[in-house]
C-alpha cells in the first residue's frame, strides 16, 4: 500500500512539473479570472461562482479558437435557459415535469456526448439545465427567478469577454510554427537520450536526458492537439508540418511515453545489440525531426525485430517508430495543405452513424438513470444542498467504467482540496480579517493560479478544474464573505452520493470496460478503412469522393486519439485483472496506430492528381477490395473476440505487380502494412 501511494505521489509531482507554455497559459487564466471577478463584483451579478469557473472552460489556444468557443458556449447557455423556461411555462412548474425534464435532458446530453465532435457543449447544456431547474423547486416568485436566470447569461458573457480580451492582447506565435517547435523538441529529446544509450554513457549522464523526455511525456498529446485544432479552426497556413499531422501527434506522444518508461527502467546499457538498436532509433528521430528518413531503412525496425505478443519496452518503441515511418513522408504541396490539417468547415458536428450505435444509446440511458435517481433522492430528503449529485453525473459521466471512475475520483479529490481545504480554510482563517477587494483579488489569483497549473497537467488536469469549481461555488455564494460551513459539506455529500450511484450503475449493473470500448473503437477504425478502400468503386464524382474520404479521415484520426486516451484510464478499472487489460490495451493501441499508417498511405494516393490511375487500374481495385474484406473480418473479430481467417500476402495480388515499375512500391507497401495489421489483430484474439 505504501509503495502504491508513493507511486501516485511521484506521478502527481511529475504532472506538476513545468512544461512548454504552461506558465503562460496559467497566467492568462489568472488575469482573465481577476478581470471577471472585478466586473462581476462591481455589477453585483449573481452566479459569480459559475462565471469564474467558465473562465477555465473557454478554449484559449488562440483568439479565434477562444472566440468560437465563447460563441458556442453562449449559444448553449441560451438554449439551456430557454429549455428551462419552456418546461416551467408549458407545465406550470409541475414537480413531475421537472423530474421528467431531468431525465429527457440527461438522455439528450448523453447521446450528443458520444455522437458529436463537441462533447463538452452537451455536458455544459445538461449541467446548466440541472442547475437552473433547481431554482424552481423553491417558493421564490417567478419574476425574480426569471430575472436571475437571465442574469446568468450576463454573468457568463462577462467571463467570455474577459477571456477574449486577454487572449487577443496576449496572442502567441503562429500555431503552425509553435506546433512544429513542439514536434522538434520531442524528437530532439528522444535523439539525445537514445544517442547516450548507444554510446554506453553511465547513469549520471543519461538521467538528465531521461528527465527531459519524461517531462515531455507528462505533457501528453493534448497540448499539441489543441494547437492543431487552432490551425483547423482558423484554416491557417500549415507551414512545414507533415501530412497527417493529427495522427502523427498521437504517434509521437505514444513514442515519447514508451521511451520515457524505457529510460526509467534502464539507467544504462551494456548489451552491444541493445546499444545498436538505440543508435538506429536516435538516427531515425534525427531524420524525422528534419522531415525525412532514409528510404532503404524505413522497414528495418520491424523486419529485424519482429514484435511478438509480449513485447519489451524497446520492442514497443520500435513498433511505434515503425508506424511513424510508414506514414507518407512527402511534404504537402501548396494545393494539398488539407492533407496536413482538414479545415473545420469540412468537419460535421455529428459523427456519421453515431446516434444509431447501441453503445451511444446505452451510455445515454445509464447517465439518465444515475441523474434521475440522484434528483429523486435529494428531493425526497428535502436537502437541496446536495443537488451537486445531479451535476456531478452530468460532468463526470464517460462511456467506460474506468474513465468514469477516474473522473469521479478526481472530482472528489478536487472538491476536497478546493471546497473543504481552501474554501473552508479561507472562511475560517482569512475572511474574518479581509476588509478590501484587494485581499479578495489576491486570494482568488492564488487559487486560480494553482487550479490553472494543475489543470494543465496530462494525468491529473481534471483535479485542477474541480479545485476551481468547488472553491468558487463556496466562496462566491453571495456578495459578502461566507460565514457558514454547511455549503461545502453539502456539496461534498452530493458528490459522494453521485459517486456511489454511478459506481453501482456504471460498474455493477451495466459495465462497459475500457478494453471493450477500445475494441469497439478499433473496430470502427477498421470498418472506416474498409469503407474508404471501397469508395472508388461506389463513388465516381471526384468531389464527392474526396468529401467522403475526408469524413473517414477525420473520424479515424479522432478515434485513434481517443483510443490512446482510453488506454491511460485502464488503471482505474478496479476489480478486474488490470495487468491483462493493460496488455490488451497496448495491443489495441498498436493495432490502431498500424491501421492509421495503412489508411494514410492509401489516402495520400487518393489526393494525388498524378496518381488517379491507381484508382482505375483493375488489378489495384481487386487488391483494395480484398484488403477491405480483410479489414471487415478483422473488425468483426476485434469486436466479437472471435477468430478470423488471415489472408496470405501472396493471395492478395498477382506477383507480377510486385515488380511493376509504376505500381510495385505501392503494392509492396500496402501488402506489408496489411500483413502487419493482421499479425497484431491475431495477437489480440487471445487477450481479454
Amino acid at each position: 500500500m505504501v509503495m502504491i501511494l508513493s507511486t501516485w505521489i511521484a506521478r502527481f509531482r511529475q504532472d506538476l512539473e513545468p512544461t512548454a507554455g504552461r506558465l503562460n497559459s496559467s497566467l492568462r487564466i489568472v488575469l482573465a479570472s481577476i478581470i471577471t471577478l472585478l466586473l462581476l463584483m462591481t455589477l453585483r451579478m449573481p452566479f459569480t461562482g459559475l462565471g469564474m469557473y467558465f473562465v477555465f472552460l473557454i478554449g484559449r489556444d488562440s483568439p479565434a479558437v477562444s472566440f468560437r468557443s465563447s460563441v458556442l458556449t453562449l449559444v448553449t447557455l441560451v438554449i439551456s435557459v430557454g429549455s428551462v423556461l419552456a418546461v416551467v411555462i408549458l407545465t406550470d412548474n409541475d414537480p413531475m415535469a421537472r423530474v421528467l425534464s431531468i431525465a429527457v435532458v440527461t438522455f439528450m446530453a448523453g447521446m450528443f456526448m458520444l455522437s458529436s465532435t463537441a462533447p463538452g457543449l452537451a455536458s455544459s447544456f445538461g449541467f446548466i439545465f440541472a442547475t437552473l431547474i433547481a431554482l424552481w423547486e423553491t417558493s421564490t416568485p417567478a419574476g425574480p427567478l426569471v430575472k436571475e436566470m437571465l442574469y446568468l447569461i450576463g454573468t457568463i458573457s462577462l467571463a467570455v469577454v474577459s477571456v477574449l480580451a486577454v487572449e487577443y492582447i496576449f496572442a502567441g506565435r503562429p500555431p503552425a510554427e509553435e506546433l512544429q517547435q513542439q514536434r522538434l523538441m520531442r524528437y530532439q529529446a528522444l535523439e539525445a537520450m537514445f544517442t547516450l544509450y548507444a554510446q554506453g554513457a553511465d547513469a549520471a549522464q543519461i538521467e538528465p536526458a531521461v528527465i527531459r523526455v519524461s517531462r515531455l511525456a507528462a505533457a501528453g498529446q493534448s497540448g499539441m492537439q489543441r494547437i492543431y485544432n487552432t490551425i483547423v479552426e482558423r484554416n491557417l497556413d500549415t507551414g512545414v508540418l507533415p501530412i497527417g499531422t493529427r495522427v502523427r501527434i498521437t504517434m509521437l506522444a505514444q513514442l515519447t511515453d514508451i521511451s520515457a518508461a524505457f529510460g526509467w527502467q534502464y539507467p544504462s546499457l551494456s548489451d552491444p545489440a541493445l546499444r545498436q538498436r538505440c543508435a538506429h532509433i536516435a538516427e531515425y528521430c534525427r531524420y524525422l525531426a528534419a522531415g525525412a528518413v532514409p528510404p532503404e531503412r524505413r522497414l528495418e525496425l520491424v523486419t529485424e525485430h519482429p514484435i511478438g505478443p509480449d513485447p519489451s519496452l524497446l520492442d514497443r518503441v520500435d513498433g511505434v517508430l515503425h508506424s511513424i515511418l510508414s506514414m507518407p513522408l512527402e511534404a504537402a504541396a501548396a494545393a494539398d495543405k488539407e492533407l496536413v490539417a482538414l479545415p473545420s468547415s469540412k468537419i460535421t458536428l455529428l459523427i456519421p452513424g453515431a446516434l444509431r450505435q447501441p453503445q451511444t444509446i446505452a451510455f445515454a440511458l445509464k447517465l439518465t438513470l444515475c441523474a434521475t435517481i440522484c434528483y429523486i433522492i435529494y428531493q425526497a430528503v428535502a436537502w437541496p444542498g446536495i443537488s451537486t449529485a445531479v451535476t456531478t453525473v452530468l460532468i463526470t459521466g464517460l462511456s467506460t467504467s474506468g474513465a468514469t471512475k477516474q473522473r469521479l475520483i478526481f472530482r472528489l479529490a478536487g472538491s476536497f482540496i478546493g471546497g473543504l481545504i481552501l474554501a473552508l480554510g479561507a472562511t475560517v482563517f482569512l475572511f474574518p480579517y479581509m476588509d478590501s477587494i484587494t485581499s479578495l483579488v489576491v486570494l482568488t489569483a492564488g487559487v486560480a493560479l494553482l487550479s490553472a497549473w494543475v489543470a494543465a497537467g496530462r494525468n491529473f488536469g481534471y483535479v485542477g478544474l474541480q479545485i476551481a469549481f468547488s472553491f468558487y461555488l463556496v466562496v462566491f455564494a453571495g456578495f459578502s464573505a461566507p460565514t457558514e460551513l454547511a455549503p461545502a459539506r453539502d456539496r461534498l455529500i452530493g458528490i459522494l452520493l453521485a459517486l456511489v450511484i454511478m459506481a453501482f450503475v456504471f460498474d455493477q449493473i451495466w459495465p462497459v470496460r475500457t478494453v471493450t470500448a477500445m475494441r469497439s473503437a478499433l473496430a470502427t477504425i477498421l470498418r472506416g478503412a474498409a469503407q474508404f478502400l471501397r469508395l472508388p468503386q461506389t463513388v465516381h464524382a471526384r468531389t464527392e469522393l474526396l468529401r467522403r474520404a475526408d469524413s473517414y479521415r477525420d473520424q479515424i484520426g479522432k478515434t485513434v486519439a481517443g483510443i490512446r486516451s482510453m488506454n491511460d484510464t485502464i488503471e482505474y478499472e478496479f476489480g478486474v485483472d488490470r495487468r491483462q487489460h493493460g496488455h490488451a490495451g497496448e495491443t489495441i493501441l498498436r493495432a490502431a496506430l498500424t491501421s492509421v499508417a495503412f489508411f494514410w498511405n492509401q489516402f495520400a494516393v487518393l489526393h494525388s492528381e498524378q496518381d488517379r490511375d491507381f484508382f482505375t487500374e483493375s488489378a489495384l481495385l481487386q487488391l483494395r477490395s480484398a484488403m477491405a474484406d480483410g479489414m471487415d473480418a478483422m473488425a468483426q473479430s476485434v469486436a466479437d473476440k472471435t477468430d478470423f481467417a488471415t489472408i496470405q500476402p501472396e493471395a492478395l495480388i498477382d506477383h507480377s505487380l510486385l515488380t511493376h515499375p509504376r505500381y510495385g512500391e505501392y503494392v509492396r507497401h500496402s501488402i506489408a502494412r496489411f500483413d502487419e495489421l493482421q499479425n497484431i489483430v491475431t495477437q489480440l484474439q487471445a487477450q481479454p
